[in-house]
């Protein structure tokens, strides 16, 4: 399976589908990963300090994890996904520069390094692909890929290394300056809407994420992993459908509650909102309530919960977070709830024309990683593989 095939195809060629291209391929770094950036929040979670079970031993696999590990894992997939094995192995090597010329996690330098090295090797490829002498193409191929990739772990360690540095101490300021004025749930004026556009994954995964695992490297927890996962607002919108939605839709719900809610492929809800646009505003109120109870609880989780199931976050909740962190679902789902049920009508007044249009949404395809709204829906029909909330 491709990276890419981890996202949304982007259809169009007009700005959102150049947004959503750019999204998916910033996903498509991250996504393949996901499995070993739960492996190193298990491990935090259970061995540091603080933990479940702290070992000292045990817990010295969490600064070379998540300092050289994941960076390196994204800057190999970035390069594989521009040139193939070449790219990634060259990837590989311009992230380790940056991971040396930086002092905080670097997944944002193994975003850049990674895609644009095994884009310069490219090219010298299809310079060089008809100009060989037969004997000398392994030759040409071996040095070609170890000069540039040396020459572009030295720019690594030199320029791009210490500029994310600087822009990921900047932005760090800037979520702490948001933290201390209490104005974190207001970014759910931006995210819930994003989300709806199927730019989830770009978010999470491309903003959120490298943020949120400098934090938690350093507090051993992050409430960024939960702005745009949170499964409570999606939960709450299909509870709405189900009761208050329009009759020929409510049998495709509980399918879709199941997929969305234990699964954790957010994508499926999002048609509901897409035909009944007004949701948008529910999902915005149940982002903001939970996010503003998890502000208040303290609650974070050590690693990203991907897919963005209730299971994921549980197993990523420290040791005295679950309170806040099951509140704030809950809160998210409540809140969606009566926003939803309110802008619904409470099924009052369904148009004829509302029924038939429910149809498009049991025949819709195409969102999250290939998985589909079906009549009848049930968890074995949609494939978690790289969904995320």
């Amino acid at each position: 399976m491709s990276s890419m095939a981890y996202t949304p195809a982007p259809t169009g060629t007009g700005l959102k589908a150049k947004v959503q291209k750019f999204g998916s391929f910033l996903a498509s770094m991250v996504m393949p990963n996901i499995g070993a950036f739960i492996a190193w929040g298990l491990i935090t979670a259970l061995f540091i300090p603080s933990g479940w079970t702290p070992n000292k031993s045990l817990g010295e696999l969490v600064s070379p994890m998540i300092t050289y590990l994941l960076p390196i894992l994204i800057g190999y997939t970035g390069g594989r996904i521009v040139h193939g094995q070449r790219g990634a192995v060259i990837g590989a090597i311009a992230t380790t520069g940056v991971v040396v010329g930086a002092s905080v996690p670097m997944f944002l330098g193994a975003m850049i390094a990674g895609p644009i090295s095994a884009w310069v090797l490219k090219q010298f490829d299809k310079l060089t692909a008809d100009r060989l002498k037969a004997g000398f193409e392994m030759l040409v191929d071996n040095f070609s890929l170890g000069i540039i990739g040396g020459g572009f772990a030295v720019l690594g360690k030199w320029a791009i290394g210490p500029a994310v540095n600087h822009l990921t101490d900047w932005a760090g300021h800037g979520v702490n300056w948001v933290l201390n004025h209490h104005l974190l749930p207001f970014v759910s004026i931006l995210i819930e809407p994003a989300k709806v556009l199927f730019l989830n994954n770009a978010i999470n995964h491309g903003v959120l994420d490298p943020l949120a695992v400098a934090q938690s490297a350093v507090h051993h927890k992050s409430i960024l992993f939960m702005l745009e996962s949170n499964p409570g607002p999606g939960l709450g919108i299909l509870c709405a459908y189900l009761l208050f939605g329009p009759r020929a839709l409510r049998p495709t719900v509980p399918g879709a509650i199941v997929i969305h809610f234990l699964g954790g492929i957010h994508e499926i809800y999002f048609p509901y909102i897409l035909m009944k646009p007004r949701l948008i505003l529910a999902a915005i109120a149940g982002g903001f309530a939970g996010i503003s109870v998890f502000s208040v609880t303290g609650a974070g989780l050590v690693a990203s919960p991907s897919p963005g199931s209730i299971f994921a976050y549980l197993t990523e909740t420290p040791k005295g977070s679950y309170f806040g962190v099951l509140a704030g679902v809950v809160v998210a789902a409540a809140v969606s709830f009566v926003v939803a049920s309110v802008l619904l009508g409470f099924g009052r007044g369904e148009k004829p024309e509302e029924a038939e249009g429910a149809e498009g949404v049991e025949e819709a395809e195409g969102f999250g990683d290939g998985a589909a709204v079906p009549a009848q829906s049930s968890p074995a029909q949609s494939s978690p593989e790289g969904a995320t909330a």
